[in-house]
């Protein structure tokens, strides 16, 4: 609790880490007119929804091939969950070597296939640098929401898949209409988790591409980190607005938490 209250010490000052001048209002000005913190919160929203719409099927789907007991499965989960307790920094490096324009084994690997003529810039070009930083950011973190799914599928009684079995249902049938409605409590938990993930992401798109090219990819908290501790070698911190911007991100969030939490009761209600 201290820390976050900590931070109202200076939403009305020009603080740099050393000195505090009182300003007033000027901070909450300049949130308002300030064109890359809101192109920043549009970013994050295109981000959060692409790492969403990626990252929970595919837990799901893996999740549910690597329920079915076959030989091999519990390696199988340790290779998959395996990106998730590798820090975000070493594995960004790593794609950022993969993604490379001439020399990265991305374009080689296409190139030899006769898919692309010439390099790609998957990190350089605006139209394809945000979903390059989704495919690092699903492969980074697929895997943990997996687990989530495998523990929530081992609390379904296995005499229910039976039953199933004897009336004839296929493999299908028995994912919608057994597995997914018995891990709706499951299943909403996860979500919550993803999206609440997804807004507060900075640090993979920090080592990637640190924002660009143009502030293509710069989201609310990499800006507002880039305020605090600087963008630049010599730049000086901006604590006071950092911290003003930081608030509204963490209202911005709350209120994204807000709204599904609501339709998630509300789908209760109606199922």
């Amino acid at each position: 609790i201290y820390p976050f209250f900590w931070l109202f010490r200076y939403i009305c000052y020009d603080y740099n880490g050393f000195n505090a001048y009182f300003t007033g209002a000027r901070n909450f000005m300049r949130m308002l007119e300030d064109e890359t913190f809101w192109r920043s919160v549009l970013h994050t929203f295109e981000y959060a929804g692409l790492k969403l719409l990626f990252v929970i099927p595919l837990s799901l789907l893996l999740a549910v091939l690597l329920n079915q007991k076959l030989t091999g499965s519990s390696i199988y989960r340790g290779i998959y969950f395996m990106p998730t307790v590798i820090s975000s920094a070493i594995y960004s490096l790593i794609f950022g070597f993969i993604f490379a324009v001439y020399n990265g084994v991305l374009n080689a690997s296409l190139q030899k296939m006769g898919l692309i003529q010439a390099p790609i810039d998957w990190l350089g070009d605006p139209s394809i640098v945000m979903l390059s930083i989704v495919i690092v950011a699903v492969w980074g973190g697929f895997g943990n929401y997996m687990i989530y799914f495998i523990s929530g599928m081992s609390s379904i009684p296995e005499e229910i898949y039976e039953s199933s079995r004897i009336d004839g249902a296929n493999g299908v049938q028995t994912f919608f209409h057994i597995t997914l409605p018995m891990l709706s409590p499951v299943l909403k938990v996860i979500l919550m988790l993803a999206i609440t993930g997804a807004f507060k992401d900075y640090e993979s798109i920090m080592v990637l591409t640190n924002g660009g090219p143009n502030n293509r990819t710069q989201v609310m908290f990499l800006y507002i980190y880039q305020l605090i501790f600087g963008k630049d070698v010599g730049t000086n911190p901006q604590i006071g607005y950092a911290t003003v911007l930081s608030l509204v991100a963490a209202l911005i969030i709350g209120i994204v938490t807000a709204v599904y939490m609501y339709f998630a009761r509300k789908l209760d209600e109606v199922v």
